[in-house]
C-alpha cells in the first residue's frame, strides 16, 4: 500500500512595506559622488564611495540610505560625505 504524501505547506504572504519595516532614510545631495559611513563612529560601517546613477539616486548597501541628487542644497546628515570631482 503506497503512503499519501502531506499537501504541500501553505506559502506565507508576501511582506508588505509596513511590515518590512520603515522606509529608507532619504539624503539629498548636490554632488554626483557621496561617501557614507552610516551615523559615523562606533554605530556606524566602513565607509563607502557611491555614485549616483543616470536617474539620481543611489542606495547604501550598508544602511539603506537613499541619496537623491537635488540640483540645490544637499540635506547635512551624520557620515554622509559628498565628493566632487573625480577619482
Amino acid at each position: 500500500m503506497a503512503r499519501k504524501s502531506a499537501p504541500p505547506a501553505p506559502t506565507p504572504p508576501a511582506p508588505t512595506p509596513s511590515a518590512a519595516g520603515p522606509a529608507p532614510e532619504v539624503v539629498r545631495v548636490h554632488a554626483h559622488r557621496v561617501a557614507c559611513d552610516g551615523v559615523g563612529g562606533a554605530l556606524g560601517h566602513p565607509r563607502v564611495y557611491l555614485d549616483l546613477g543616470v536617474d539620481g539616486t543611489v542606495d547604501c548597501p550598508y544602511c539603506d540610505r537613499r541619496f537623491v541628487l537635488d540640483g540645490g542644497h544637499g540635506d547635512d546628515a551624520p557620515g554622509v560625505y559628498e565628493v566632487s570631482g573625480g577619482h
